[in-house]
């Protein structure tokens, strides 16, 4: 498992952003993937889950009804769609992968980690 986020920016509140995490090994479609974020001074968060099948999903309070997560296992790629950002929303985003599914995941859950993009939300 290789992964590789993309799709970060900076954008205004109130707009929408979607991140991609491909992944350029052969196995990716029997992990369970993940969205993670780390703002500056703080941890790093959960943010979003996906199955590896695609049939169950979970997310953090604070993005439920805003963030989306997908996946294509044809591709390869995981995806996170953001509406209606908030400056709170400002954090590297990090995808990753483990091979169980959990509703909701610690950073010493996660096997695999990308690499992060940035977004940041200005007011």
């Amino acid at each position: 498992v290789q992964l590789q986020a993309f799709g970060g920016g900076l954008v205004q509140a109130g707009d929408s952003l979607r991140l991609s995490c491909v992944d350029s090994g052969d196995s990716f479609n029997i992990y369970s993937m993940s969205w993670f974020r780390q703002a500056p001074g703080k941890e790093r968060e959960f943010v979003a889950a996906i199955s590896w099948r695609g049939s169950s999903t979970d997310y953090v309070d604070s993005v439920k009804g805003r963030f989306t997560i997908s996946r294509d296992n044809a591709k390869n790629t995981v995806y996170l769609q953001m509406n209606s950002l908030k400056p709170e929303d400002t954090a590297v985003y990090y995808c990753a992968a483990d091979k169980y599914y959990r509703s909701f995941y610690s950073t010493d859950d996660v096997e695999y980690w990308g690499k992060g993009t940035q977004v940041t939300v200005s007011s």
